[in-house]
């Protein structure tokens, strides 16, 4: 009895920062993942997508595993700003680079996941790590912790959604302007 007492104590930190990493993780791929396709709808884009889409399983895989490869300078170079005396400006570069990498990955995830998948050995791992991260995910989405943070996650999406409908800035003007020249072109 007393060994769940403590085994709980000490494993509810852990799931609290489990909790958000998942959360942040959510949020990032699925948002970061449409971002990236919007981007991808650009010209320049469209081509590059298209030949990422079309690579063999093993070219796939090495492009899926390149943006990890990419990061590792930026990721130093945090390290670099924070030995020397600038947190602040590491701990930016470092959650740059995250939020970065996530969307190549994500992008790139989609791009290449049916070429990925007729790989034997990664299909197999492929169906492990989702069957885990599943049960991770729902041991994590019980907890109430995971439960109030996503309610105020929901609520801020949609006060931000709602802010943005109505005000029509510069950027988003020419992002527009720029999506309106690139579907005329097709």
């Amino acid at each position: 009895m007393m060994k769940k007492r403590l085994k709980r104590l000490l494993a509810a930190p852990l799931v609290l920062i489990a909790a958000i990493v998942v959360l942040f993780e959510e949020w990032l791929w699925d948002d970061l993942q449409r971002i990236a396709a919007a981007v991808g709808r650009l010209p320049l884009f469209r081509q590059i997508e298209s030949l990422i889409a079309g690579l063999p399983p093993y070219a796939a895989l090495a492009m899926f595993g390149a943006p990890s490869l990419l990061l590792i300078p930026v990721k130093l170079a945090a390290l670099y700003f924070i030995a020397h005396g600038q947190p602040a400006l590491g701990l930016m570069t470092a959650v740059g680079a995250k939020i970065a990498g996530t969307a190549l990955v994500a992008r790139i995830y989609a791009l290449t996941h049916p070429n990925l998948l007729r790989i034997g050995w990664f299909a197999f791992l492929h169906a492990r790590v989702l069957a885990f991260k599943t049960r991770i995910h729902e041991a994590i989405k019980s907890t109430r912790f995971y439960k109030a943070a996503r309610r105020l996650r929901m609520r801020m999406r949609a006060a931000m959604a709602e802010y943005f409908s109505k005000r029509r800035t510069l950027w988003r003007s020419r992002w527009e302007a720029a999506l309106k020249l690139s579907r005329r072109r097709r």
